[in-house]
């Protein structure tokens, strides 16, 4: 199905949970976020029956997110509901890492077919700093247990803070020499907390070719440009929502934890989907897909979303 700017919008991210168990802090409050009755999360059930209602609607990739997918209750049913859908060519999950020692091989057993494994910094303290109140050995080792378990070609996910990461760049990119993975430079983007940082925070995902310049452009990946050093196993993508607008490129919509459909990241519509079925599923899901705006207006004021990314499953 096309928007109304004509894009053909086939990619889904759905969001199981807005909780954590990190505090990124240009992700999350340092108290955590308020735990939501059960009653107020899309059940297992919900999210197979959004997940096959969007399939009708011409979506064959799905994404889980968060927060942190892989703290939700249910999980494993979800992706063994989702990854049985007729139509649908691919399931992903975007995680921190740090339960895939025990849930790597049970993921891939019910059909998960990619993991993107944010990762922040190669620096124990630096990393804990970040995130508040993680531990790099366990998200290293959850890649670890990733690849054991068959996820070959991992996306590690790098969100680039100026003064805070950068200086790491080179040292990210070098993982690519021998591993097959693709590191992912996400710029920062000024939504919840992190919009009151200072100008300096965020940088432009160019400074990753400005400090490693034997990088070689490869073929795109959606909304990432994609580089690699020759020879090397291993890619770069580079994810510029500030620098380089890709709205004109861009195939998704997004479903919060409670049920309500985001046509942008960035939008504050919102479309309600619990209580439909069938039909009026459907209907609501093209309606959603009709409303997807033309671009954002983050260099022009900032995300109209009045959710932390937490929520919405970014």
């Amino acid at each position: 199905m096309t928007d109304g700017c004509g894009r053909t919008i086939r990619y889904l991210r759905l969001s199981v949970t807005d909780l954590c168990n990190y505090r990124c802090r240009y992700c999350m409050p340092e108290a955590g976020v308020f735990k939501r009755p059960h009653r107020e999360i899309l059940s297992v059930e919900e999210c197979v029956e959004i997940g096959q209602a969007a399939v009708n609607c011409g979506v064959k990739k799905i994404r889980l997110t968060g927060g942190e997918p892989l703290v939700r209750g249910g999980i494993l049913d979800i992706c063994r509901g989702l990854s049985s859908i007729d139509g649908l060519e691919e399931l992903c999950l975007t995680t921190n890492g740090s339960l895939l020692p025990e849930l790597a091989a049970p993921l891939r057993d019910a059909g998960v077919d990619r993991l993107n494994v944010s990762v922040d910094s190669l620096r124990p303290e630096r990393f804990s700093h970040i995130t508040r109140r993680g531990c790099l050995d366990d998200a290293l080792a959850g890649i670890t247990a990733a690849e054991r378990a068959g996820f070959a070609k991992l996306k590690c996910n790098v969100v680039l803070m100026g003064g805070i990461n950068d200086d790491e760049i080179v040292d990210f990119v070098a993982l690519t020499e021998r591993k097959p993975w693709e590191i992912r430079f996400i710029e920062l983007m000024p939504m919840g907390e992190c919009a009151q940082w200072e100008k300096s925070r965020f940088i432009p995902a160019e400074t990753v070719l400005k400090k490693v310049p034997a990088l070689r452009p490869l073929k795109s990946s959606g909304t990432a440009a994609r580089y690699g050093v020759p020879g090397w196993a291993g890619t770069v993508g580079l994810i510029r929502p500030m620098s380089h607008r890709f709205c004109g490129l861009c195939d998704r919509i997004r479903v919060t934890a409670d049920g309500k459909l985001k046509p942008c990241l960035h939008s504050d519509a919102e479309l309600p989907l619990r209580g439909l079925h069938g039909s009026e599923l459907e209907g609501a899901i093209r309606r959603g897909i009709a409303q997807k705006p033309e671009r954002h207006h983050l260099t022009e004021g900032g995300s109209d979303t009045l959710r932390n990314m937490n929520e919405i499953g970014g």
